[in-house]
């Protein structure tokens, strides 16, 4: 093939990209704008510190928000710690060889299963037979299973991203192994945990399918008070406003969207806070 061929399908593979690129971007414009438009008239004080209700001019999302925060914190709690157990235990206890690779392969198969999958799983272990019910533990451990490997696998790739020369140093001062670890790695590697962490809340939070899966309802006119009660959370409020027929519903499915943005932007802009900020520490 002549040089010249080459670089006019180069440039013809380089438009078709750009074109897709703008297409997809053309088009999640034109989403949020539908959405704004549609919902930015029903978001007020009422809509945030009300509960749902069977006539559109009186339902609120309050039940919803307060059910997502309770569900993440709680997934936080069980997930964080195992996910950087296990990365740490991946990374500087097990050596290179099969064992390693079977794990870290089943990790990485885990992180492209669908969502649907663990609400299955969290209805027949969590729900049934632990007996947990339709409550926010079982909501919390089933997102937990779903965003395990995700934070496995970005916090190796974090703790393996740290120099070697830190290690060898620490070794060389007479550190032993949890010492390097708890002293010098994992301070170093904190920035990208962090970020793993985060957006993999991120995609937690707009998962509806496995918590309509263990029971998350959509009708909850009170708030949770303890990890047994049943709850509510945003994408399953929002789905249940778009399944309804009446137009004023479709508008509020369009102020929840919004909301759930709005959170999702926090949480990204929290992370890179953090991020930036505990980098610039390290530094000085």
């Amino acid at each position: 093939m002549k040089i010249k061929t080459r670089k006019n399908l180069s440039k013809f593979f380089h438009t078709i990209c750009l074109m897709c690129g703008l297409l997809a971007v053309a088009i999640l414009v034109f989403l949020l704008i539908s959405i704004l438009t549609q919902g930015w008239k029903w978001l007020d004080l009422d809509f945030l510190t009300q509960f749902t209700s069977r006539r559109a001019n009186n339902a609120g999302i309050k039940a919803a928000i307060v059910g997502t925060f309770c569900i993440m914190i709680l997934t936080l709690v069980f997930c964080v710690p195992l996910g950087i157990s296990s990365a740490i235990y991946l990374t500087e206890y097990v050596k290179p060889g099969r064992w390693k690779n079977f794990l870290e392969l089943n990790i990485a198969n885990l992180a492209g299963v669908p969502s649907m999958v663990y609400g299955l799983l969290g209805l027949a272990i969590f729900v049934r037979y632990l007996g947990f019910g339709t409550s926010i533990l079982s909501g919390a451990l089933t997102l937990s299973f779903l965003i395990l490997p995700v934070v496995i696998i970005t916090s190796m790739e974090a703790i393996s991203n740290v120099p070697e020369s830190y290690r060898l140093a620490a070794y060389g001062l007479g550190a032993r192994k949890w010492q390097v670890i708890f002293k010098h790695i994992l301070p170093s590697a904190v920035p990208g945990m962090v970020t793993g962490v985060i957006l993999a809340l991120a995609r937690a939070i707009g998962e509806a399918a496995p918590l309509l899966i263990v029971g998350g309802v959509a009708y909850i006119a009170f708030l949770p008070e303890n990890i047994w009660d049943e709850y509510t959370v945003l994408p399953v409020q929002i789905f249940n406003w778009a399944s309804r027929p009446q137009k004023d519903f479709h508008g509020l499915a369009a102020a929840g969207i919004i909301v759930l943005l709005s959170m999702l932007l926090v949480i990204n802009l929290t992370a890179i806070y953090i991020r930036e900020k505990y980098s610039k520490n390290r530094n000085l």
